[in-house]
């Protein structure tokens, strides 16, 4: 590698914070986890320069498929009912922090779908998720803490689902 290649790359590195966009994603879904997570990336987000935050849900495929005009209309469903949701979900953040979120909906398997939009999105700063405050975290941490973990194209932060609204608001 010459030094004018090396040069190239390392300035390429080195982009002063305020020039780079960044964005932090975080999973909803309606479970308690979510919504402290939500808040968390929310209050962070609005610290960031040039961030911003992606709210991201997943309908999973339907599994009946003896009439395809049933499935889809529950598919269609089930999309209306997660644009209602993340809608009224980016409406408190506004309220909350001043931040206007994106809104992402993807059909598939949670895990799945989120690992190939991480990898195909520039601008990502961090994954955050909910951990289930009582037993088993919940399958996208499982997920996201195993052996997938050494190949995220972002750090991972995983927000314990017992914190208060008050707790997460001393740390943001």
């Amino acid at each position: 590698m010459t030094d004018a290649t090396l040069e190239n790359n390392t300035s390429k590195v080195h982009l002063p914070i305020a020039d780079r966009e960044r964005k932090i994603v975080v999973v909803v879904d309606e479970t308690p986890e979510s919504k402290v997570a939500i808040r968390f990336s929310a209050g962070r987000a609005s610290h960031i320069s040039r961030g911003g935050l992606v709210l991201f849900h997943c309908v999973k495929p339907s599994d009946f498929q003896h009439w395809i005009a049933v499935a889809d209309r529950m598919s269609e469903e089930a999309y209306e009912e997660a644009e209602i949701l993340l809608s009224e979900i980016a409406e408190r953040v506004y309220a909350y922090c001043g931040v206007s979120a994106e809104i992402v909906i993807v059909e598939g398997e949670p895990q799945e779908e989120l690992k190939k939009y991480m990898d195909v999105t520039d601008g990502l700063f961090t994954l955050i998720l909910g951990a289930n405050a009582d037993g088993d975290p919940g399958p996208l941490v499982d997920y996201f803490s195993g052996p997938t973990m050494g190949n995220m194209p972002v750090p991972v932060m995983i927000i314990p689902g017992n914190m208060s609204y008050e707790t997460v608001d001393s740390l943001v």
